[in-house]
């Protein structure tokens, strides 16, 4: 009989010893497991990128001009880098940081904007007079964001530098010049691996 209790003991040590563990981190926290680009990198790029646009002397001007708040898009960020990054997430962020501000305004685009278009053309068959949206009272943007994230690899030996460039343009929909251009290129990792790992 003890050596059963024995064994069952062991099995459940040894059973618990190789479960999966989860352990939560704070938010805000720095954290990089694997040297790809992540969730801190993409916070720290938007409000960087966004902090400078709205410092910009021409984009000052274009506020002054316009006489109001700004109404801004966000379109696409294309993905020119060396590895997997989900550009909706930057996307996103990019949307949240610049509502945030409270210094522009900001419009919905690309497949929300299709779901409401959707909603506001069904209300016109269902809802109410009184409380139906009307047809062609949309707020039009006059800027769009768009931009690039790149990634530059310098290796030797099991020692890697992986550094990363997004870029972001914000256009004047009307006229299609280019309000400001911004950079950041802050993010260097330095990744050590064990030998013929890299």
């Amino acid at each position: 009989m003890k050596k059963l209790i024995l064994f069952v003991v062991g099995a459940v040590l040894l059973l618990s010893a190789c479960g999966t563990t989860v352990r939560r981190i704070e938010p805000g926290r720095e954290r990089d497991l694997s040297g790809y680009w992540n969730s801190i990198d993409v916070r720290i790029v938007c409000e960087y990128l966004i902090d400078d646009a709205l410092r910009s002397p021409r984009v000052t001007n274009e506020m002054q001009r316009l006489g109001r708040t700004p109404a801004v898009i966000v379109g696409r960020f294309r993905n020119e880098s060396s590895e997997h990054i989900d550009t909706q997430i930057l996307t996103d962020t990019f949307e949240a940081v610049i509502f945030n501000t409270g210094r522009l305004n900001f419009v919905s685009g690309g497949e929300v904007r299709d779901e409401i278009r959707e909603e506001r053309w069904d209300q016109q068959e269902h809802a109410s007079p009184e409380t139906m949206a009307r047809l062609r009272n949309e707020v039009g943007a006059d800027f769009m964001l768009t931009g690039t994230v790149r990634s530059v690899i310098d290796r030797s030996g099991n020692r890697m530098y992986r550094t990363y460039y997004v870029t972001a343009i914000l256009t004047d929909i009307e006229t299609n010049a280019r309000i400001w251009i911004g950079q950041h290129n802050d993010i260097v990792k330095d990744i050590r691996r064990p030998e013929n790992r890299l």
